[in-house]
């Protein structure tokens, strides 16, 4: 009997890496005997690596740079895991017009492969050439038009197929099993087909029911709410303006997390509260605070690069749930949405909501406008085709007393988005 073990956090890829290395080797073997033409998203990014001398050493190295022994070399039929480029190219072909499956074992949950594209890249984006090669510029313009259309397959009537009740469907035993209270909880009917869901989509940005989710201290303007269903990642307290973000710690470095935005300076030496979403969870977006919007921003960046540290550069080996160990670093490189919103509690002042996409889970869809009232609680946007990671980002000055039940970190539990996470005190100097 296989039993799963502690493996990706957030739930988003398989509990047990042999699991995983099962659905590779299935995938490779399907996508080569099908051989299927190639989309005009893959055929386009396949132009690229073989016409771009830079990238097509990139995505050449990037796969012999994977070292050659175990658990790295061979998948279970005894096949390199990702052999080259042209076999990522044919497995991400197959994704393309697929939506994400629940994994059994032996009629126990498994998990889900909610990022494929990430599983076809854990090892080789963990070299130095994937390093590099993840961080190119034109790499992640045709990354984005990849994803867009996968998206596009998500939100088809089509991706609908796999919310069912079969044995491995989403309303089936092991998945309820896994999300034990999902009727109570969310707005659903099991007497519909897909149990009301259109696509795919529209499951993973399923609502709560009514007062699910109250919203804590709704007239305090002193208390502030979980913004999303998140598990506190880090908190940090007087961020630099720069930082070397990409070093051990991954300390946060606030020009670059707001892309040198002119709000900027007001949040240097201010406190960053970052929590991560899971697969199983809720994916929508709530106003910590009320306030006024006063900008909104989608910044365009890198959707699978992890830190080099995190990667085969480290000493104690790559990260087997990349990029989540790089969830500091990716504030700072990967596409994000930006809501900034005046609060009407003058001892908060500015604050910044940031969205930050992970992987395949990089559309930011900002739901409100600059000049919107928002209410503590109200919904402000949400991640399609799941979840990631976000942060809070508030002022020098601003004196906060966070509530956590445990200290912040990838084994962390799941706050209720709407409960309070933190005080704001009497400020220690003017916020001015």
């Amino acid at each position: 009997m296989i039993k799963p073990a502690p493996y990706r956090v957030g739930k988003w890829l398989p509990t047990d890496h042999t699991t995983l290395k099962h659905w590779l080797g299935s995938l490779a073997k399907i996508a080569k005997e099908q051989d299927a033409p190639l989309s005009r998203e893959i055929a386009a990014f396949k132009n690229l690596i073989e016409s771009d001398p830079e990238v097509f050493m990139f995505f050449n190295l990037m796969f012999t740079q994977v070292p050659d022994k175990p658990p790295y070399d061979k998948n279970p039929n005894e096949q390199p895991q990702v052999e080259n480029y042209t076999e990522m190219l044919r497995m991400m072909n197959h994704i393309m017009k697929t939506a994400p499956v629940f994994l059994v074992i032996e009629d126990e949950p498994a998990g889900l492969i909610g990022f494929p594209i990430n599983a076809i890249l854990d090892w080789s984006m963990g070299t130095t050439a994937g390093f590099a090669a993840f961080l190119n510029d034109k790499v992640n313009r045709h990354l984005k038009l990849i994803l867009n259309a996968w998206g596009k397959h998500l939100l088809s009537e089509d991706s609908a197929n796999v919310l069912n009740e079969s044995p491995k469907g989403w309303f089936g035993p092991a998945a309820r099993k896994a999300m034990p209270c999902f009727k109570e909880e969310f707005i659903c009917d099991p007497d519909e087909p897909h149990w009301g869901f259109s696509s795919w989509d529209d499951f993973f940005t399923r609502r709560f029911r009514p007062d699910v989710r109250p919203i804590a201290d709704p007239d305090d303007e002193n208390i502030i709410v979980n913004a999303c269903e998140s598990a506190p990642y880090k908190i940090a307290t007087n961020v630099k303006n720069r930082e070397r973000f990409w070093i051990k710690g991954q300390p946060y470095s606030i020009s670059h997390m707001l892309a040198d935005d002119q709000h900027t300076e007001k949040f240097v030496g201010g406190t960053v509260y970052q929590a991560f979403l899971s697969a199983l969870s809720y994916h929508r977006w709530h106003s910590p605070v009320t306030g006024t919007v006063v900008k909104t921003k989608i910044v365009d960046g890198s959707y699978y690069s992890e830190a080099l540290m995190c990667g085969f550069s480290s000493p104690d080996g790559p990260d087997k749930s990349a990029p989540n160990d790089s969830q500091g670093y990716l504030t700072e490189v990967a596409t994000r949405g930006l809501i900034f919103i005046e609060a009407d509690n003058k001892a908060i002042g500015l604050m910044c909501f940031m969205a930050v996409g992970m992987a395949e889970v990089s559309s930011c869809d900002i739901r409100v406008k600059a000049g919107d009232k928002v209410t503590k609680g109200q919904e402000t946007g949400m991640f399609h085709f799941g979840g990631s990671t976000h942060c809070l980002i508030f002022r020098k000055g601003v004196n906060l007393d966070f509530f956590m039940n445990e200290s912040p970190g990838l084994d962390s539990s799941n706050i209720n988005v709407n409960a309070r996470i933190a005080i704001v005190r009497e400020p220690k100097e003017d916020p001015c």
